[in-house]
């Protein structure tokens, strides 16, 4: 079995974001997005992974290196111009070969990862596994329709659904499918659409297994999808996964499970509430708070802020009694109040912005 992950933007699902670098590498609960996938993949037993490269590359390979960090062995795909997730297959034919493989968006999180489909496969051996689970706006998703388990439709992003079921960004496929997207022909969309190929390997015979997903899965094309995630995956963490390896000085007050980074320290008349992420060298002043699923990049200082349920990329500031909540903050962003906020704000803001409240 081998790996086939997704990154850096290779057809309309895969929303960029106004912030530098890849969006996959923004992080949920201190660790990029693709590293959550590629962990999921080595867990599931996986050791060869392809990484398809889209145009918005920055920091992938500088990031993932071979793969060994994650026991992985790591091949880097060059996709060129995005063509479509079935286009992203094309190009890696040649790794593929005949093995079955797991083809893994890397802008999706699952709470079971990935290992549900290989325990599939192997318990019913189909020629592919769908990931499927019930969405609340369906025109935005790959969508699949029903009888019992019998298929009756594929369709991407209807304007019309026929069901609530979405396809999510992971499938599992036998090398039956080759030949199938060798054949694709643009959407109207000008993609190579893997809905299609789907569609197209049911009609030519393949037994297509839908495994309805039990735990939770995130699509994190949007900033407020990054944060409904890092809620997720910071609920989900267990114990020992939360260290403080910082100084949480006499008079300060952490309630939960809180992680703290080497360097970090969290001062007298300071608040956390947990589960919430601190990374290194961060900085928590008197009078500050920390509400829970709340994620501080490295070298992040608040002094007399409160933030909840946000993200705080490297380098940011929070000066003053400014209250933020469901918040992306990008890196070395300043954000400065003189006066008290009678309410939470919601700020999305791109990274080195100066904000004066």
């Amino acid at each position: 079995m081998k790996g086939l992950i997704l990154a850096g933007g290779h057809g309309t699902r895969l929303r960029p974001l106004t912030f530098t670098g890849n969006k996959h590498m923004i992080p949920i609960a201190n660790e990029p997005i693709l590293y959550h996938g590629l962990r999921n993949l080595a867990e599931a037993g996986i050791r060869e992974v392809a990484i398809i490269l889209g145009p918005i590359q920055e920091g992938i390979q500088e990031g993932v290196g071979d793969g060994s960090r994650f026991g992985l062995q790591v091949t880097y795909i060059q996709q060129g111009e995005p063509k479509g997730l079935a286009h992203a297959v094309l190009c890696a034919r040649e790794f593929l070969g005949e093995d079955p493989f797991v083809m893994y968006l890397g802008d999706n999180l699952l709470q079971d990862g990935v290992l549900p489909f290989l325990r599939a496969y192997e318990r019913e051996h189909p020629d592919a596994v769908v990931g499927v689970t019930p969405v609340s706006e369906p025109s935005h998703y790959g969508i699949i329709e029903l009888e019992g388990e019998k298929i009756l439709s594929i369709e991407e992003k209807p304007a019309k659904p026929k069901s609530s079921l979405a396809l999510i960004g992971v499938y599992l496929f036998t090398a039956k499918i080759h030949p199938i997207i060798e054949k694709l022909r643009p959407s109207k969309r000008g993609e190579l659409e893997i809905t299609e190929a789907i569609w197209r390997f049911l009609e030519s015979g393949a037994r297509i297994l839908p495994l309805h997903l039990e735990g939770w899965w995130k699509d994190t094309g949007l900033p407020m999808d990054l944060l409904d995630a890092n809620e997720k995956v910071l609920g989900s963490l267990p114990a020992e996964r939360m260290r403080v390896e910082g100084v949480i000085a006499d008079g300060a007050s952490v309630h939960g499970l809180v992680a703290i980074g080497a360097g970090s320290l969290v001062e007298a008349g300071a608040t956390i509430e947990g589960p919430a992420m601190l990374g290194r060298n961060v900085r928590i002043g008197a009078g500050s708070h920390v509400g829970p699923s709340s994620t501080l990049g490295d070298g992040v200082e608040l002094s007399g802020a409160s933030v909840r349920r946000s993200i705080l990329l490297e380098g940011a500031r929070i000066v003053g009694p400014v209250r933020i909540a469901d918040s992306l903050i990008g890196r070395k962003v300043l954000l400065s109040a003189r006066h008290p906020s009678p309410e939470e704000i919601a700020l999305i803001v791109g990274d080195a912005a100066q904000i004066r409240l």
